[in-house]
């Protein structure tokens, strides 16, 4: 539930049009685009905890994304990725990575759309939800990204 109802521009931003990467090699091409602009200001935000208000670093950027792609591929038991949109797949700014362990209905219409997992954008990020607990081993995840 989207608890922030200003119409900031990281809001704007996330209530606006998202690409799925679908396919696997799709996923590749936008991390591959990723971390060409691993420097270029991504702000990493895990749901359910306090959202970042600094920048991450190209090397931390780079760590994510190699973790990220691990996780989603190991827990994602589909031939297809398909849980992953940018705004512009061939020029992100905004990145939602859905948890392969809390899907719900990720795509098509829904009046309560679960939020994502992780969000990787260039703005810097708005509280979501005060009321989405982030799993314990999440968490570890999370925080081991970070030591």
């Amino acid at each position: 539930m989207l608890e922030n109802t200003t119409t900031d521009d990281f809001m704007l931003a996330f209530r606006g049009s998202f690409t799925s990467a679908l396919r696997w090699h799709h996923l590749d091409a936008l991390w591959e685009r990723v971390n060409t602009d691993a420097g270029g200001g991504w702000y990493l935000y895990a749901i359910g905890t306090e959202p970042p208000t600094q920048p991450a670093s190209a090397e931390q950027v780079q760590r994510f994304v190699a973790e990220v792609d691990t996780l989603l591929r190991q827990e994602h038991e589909e031939d297809y990725c398909g849980i992953v949109y940018a705004d512009d797949l061939s020029q992100p700014a905004f990145i939602k990575i859905y948890d392969p362990n809390n899907l719900g209905v990720s795509c098509g219409f829904s009046t309560n759309p679960p939020l994502p997992g992780w969000i990787m954008c260039k703005l810097p990020p708005s509280l979501l939800s005060q009321n989405t607990l982030l799993a314990k081993s999440r968490q570890r995840w999370w925080q081991r990204l970070w030591r």
